[in-house]
């Protein structure tokens, strides 16, 4: 048999279809494994204001990320997502029309920024359900963001005062003070909808990864001590 016969067979041996990867959930996309569906609320939650989640590109491609958390725990057309850096644009379809909507509001620390929960909730003095504009990603992208896109000064700031220490325990915040995009989100419109267990339920998916990670941390630390 020559080298080439060699180089064929070697060849004819590489099987057709690719290598099965890791079984992923169906619907948070994550390896089985460490999917956090069964914190998910279980029947979707339908508050009457919405968010509105302007992402940036690299955010989408993180591993440990809590936005798809807040797209799930509410019902559809309750999140909206929008990808990018320059807000908005034609693809953005409705962004416009929502960020010049009177009940539009910007979580984001400007300087003239108010506290949220000096805002009127949901259906007190004819308050209308509102939009929650979040800008998702690291703290200088979000700021890049904000400074880049003049759209987002129309809406009123409004920012979190008195936010208790990041439970995403599992992914280092820059300072204190700082939180996920899902526990920012549920905080927010806890206060928006007036009504505090609204923030526990929309965190379950967080809670349940952050336990997950803690148990698979302690059993290798038990494995290690074994050997």
């Amino acid at each position: 048999m020559t080298n080439e016969d060699d180089v064929w067979n070697d060849l004819a041996g590489i099987p057709a279809d690719p290598p099965e990867t890791r079984n992923k959930c169906q619907q948070c996309k994550r390896p089985v494994s460490v999917c956090w569906c069964p914190g998910l609320p279980k029947q979707r939650l339908n508050p009457s204001s919405r968010i509105i989640i302007l992402q940036h590109p690299a955010e989408a491609k993180r591993c440990l990320r809590t936005a798809p958390m807040l797209a799930l725990a509410l019902e559809s057309g309750k999140c909206l997502t929008f990808r990018g850096k320059k807000f908005p644009l034609p693809k953005h379809e409705g962004l416009a029309e929502i960020l010049n909507d009177k009940n539009t509001i910007l979580l984001y620390p400007s300087p003239d920024a108010i506290a949220l929960d000096t805002l009127d909730p949901v259906g007190t003095n004819g308050q209308n359900p509102y939009n929650l504009v979040l800008l998702d990603g690291t703290w200088p992208q979000a700021k890049a963001i904000y400074h880049s896109n003049p759209a987002l000064y129309s809406p009123r700031a409004c920012k979190l005062i008195g936010v208790p220490a990041s439970e995403y325990v599992i992914r280092t915040q820059p300072t204190d003070g700082c939180l996920s995009t899902l526990e920012t989100g549920a905080s927010a419109l806890s206060i928006l909808e007036g009504d505090p267990e609204l923030r526990e339920k929309m965190l379950g998916p967080l809670h349940y990864l952050c336990r997950q990670v803690h148990f698979s941390e302690a059993l290798v630390v038990d494995i290690a001590f074994i050997f």
